[in-house]
């Protein structure tokens, strides 16, 4: 019994840190609320950087982003970020908005890990964020393809925040 009410403890404290290491200022939710799109970077077991735009959703812990029926050059399960997230989990995003009035200049960086989800709660969770930001997934068989999680460990924004 003693153990579980530690475990407990712990598990808050950890919750309570993490969120402290990445609390969003209201312009930084702001910019990632409104955005359509953001860039994913993976690497590779050797460091191979490789850099995606993609559509996402937030829920106010994680990020999802869907392996959707865009076109692509090769199926879903053999895309290049998924074997990278197999290989090395740590990923970050960049959610940013260009002005040409380099005033008005913002970006949130997102540090994280990601996993590769094919079901579940958290899977239907992102199916129905993704649906209710970009009316063409309402069309699509996301709930059948995979989903990429992606729990923030650190955040950072600058500009025009």
């Amino acid at each position: 019994m003693r153990r579980r009410r530690e475990g407990g403890r712990l598990e808050r404290l950890e919750r309570l840190e993490r969120l402290e290491r990445f609390e969003l200022s209201t312009g930084a939710l702001r910019l990632i609320r409104s955005a359509r799109v953001a860039h994913l970077a993976t690497a590779d077991a050797s460091g191979m950087p490789h850099v995606v735009p993609i559509c996402f959703a937030f829920d106010g812990n994680d990020f999802y982003s869907p392996i959707d029926e865009k076109p692509k050059r090769t199926v879903a399960i053999k895309l290049k970020r998924l074997r990278n997230i197999e290989e090395n989990p740590q990923v970050s995003v960049v959610i940013d908005r260009y002005e040409e009035n380099w005033s008005k200049l913002a970006y949130v960086l997102v540090f994280g890990q990601a996993r590769v989800l094919v079901s579940g709660a958290k899977h239907r969770k992102a199916v129905t964020l993704l649906r209710r930001k970009y009316p063409q997934y309402r069309t699509m068989r996301i709930d059948r393809l995979p989903m990429i999680l992606i729990r923030p460990t650190r955040v950072t924004s600058w500009g025009a925040i």
